[in-house]
């Protein structure tokens, strides 16, 4: 059980007015909402002109973890959660002798607990640390483990920032060669708090062909230009729906967007994959198809961008 000291932690010095009877992360129900008040208000604008004159955070690796991709998308709804587990799953599967992490980054709409079949709460190291829980080989850490299922965070993006840091720094990963991190859509708080405050190996960007997705899309790969991280390329998610009885395929979300977004944007597409019922019925069951169904074209598909994002990493440190 995560002490009730390691929440305190958290809201000391973010949120004087958060709800005094906070329980501890691992087994909260997470009610606490940001105060409204003028002085609670001046309060975060006072703490926020301070972040900012100290300038940007120095990066500093996390302890043990070699190399960190990054899975975002500008617009939610894409499939980026389904793509950033299933990709993570593939990596281990591409190299047996390699340790791979999955962090949740997306503090209001944790997806990776239902996704990788896990339940419970995080135990504490001796250094009080948070152990992260494993399935199906993957070291995973999320704020759905630290909340109940059904209950909102309703935090202000102080509040969210200090939670992301905690989840990078105060978890006990071990060794891993891979931490993969799957972003909330967007291009706000957890972007920047995630990019400025780790060295970043790489970043994969989701999307379905959609002229609506792409535009926002664009927008996450510019971000990541801007603080410097390197994109390795663009995933072209439902990219077609191919019927199961006559095996027509119908593009539903346009033909080919994503290829030229990348074309466009002088990056590679690194793989495209289907809209297809059995990838969402996996994830939804916490099975994903790279594991259950290993041998499926589905599967095969993210093995294959996971073997194209190995290719563009860099030789990791010794």
């Amino acid at each position: 059980m995560v002490s009730r000291a390691w929440c305190r932690a958290l809201r000391a010095g973010l949120c004087p007015a958060a709800p005094r009877r906070l329980q501890g992360w691992g087994s909260a129900a997470f009610s606490s909402r940001s105060p409204s008040s003028s002085t609670n208000d001046e309060f975060l604008k006072e703490k926020r002109a301070q972040i900012m004159s100290r300038g940007l955070p120095k990066q500093k690796p996390i302890e043990g973890v070699k190399q960190v991709l990054v899975f975002a998308s500008g617009k939610g709804g894409v499939g980026k959660s389904t793509t950033a587990v299933n990709i993570a799953l593939a990596l281990a599967a591409h190299d047996s002798t390699k340790a791979v992490g999955l962090l949740d980054a997306d503090v209001y709409g944790p997806s990776i607990p239902k996704m990788m079949n896990l339940k419970g709460n995080p135990e504490l190291s001796p250094k009080n640390l948070m152990r992260p829980l494993k399935n199906y080989g993957i070291t995973c850490m999320s704020m759905g483990f630290l909340v109940e299922e059904t209950a909102p965070v309703v935090w202000r993006g102080l509040m969210v920032m200090s939670a992301i840091e905690k989840l990078l720094r105060q978890v006990d990963w071990g060794q891993l060669d891979y931490l993969v991190i799957d972003m909330p859509p967007g291009t706000g708080d957890v972007q920047l708090s995630v990019s400025q405050n780790i060295p970043v190996t790489g970043a994969v960007i989701v999307s379905t062909p959609q002229d609506i997705a792409l535009l926002d899309a664009r927008k996450g790969v510019e971000m990541f230009r801007k603080v410097h991280v390197p994109v390795l390329g663009l995933v072209q998610n439902m990219s077609v729906f191919q019927c199961p009885k006559c095996k027509h395929e119908t593009h539903i979300f346009g033909a080919d967007g994503v290829r030229d977004l990348a074309k466009t944007l002088g990056l590679d597409v690194l793989g495209d994959v289907p809209l297809n019922v059995n990838i969402r019925e996996t994830c939804d069951a916490g099975q994903p198809i790279v594991i259950s169904q290993p041998q499926s074209d589905m599967a095969k598909a993210y093995l294959r961008i996971a073997t194209e994002i190995v290719k563009r990493l860099p030789t990791p440190p010794a």
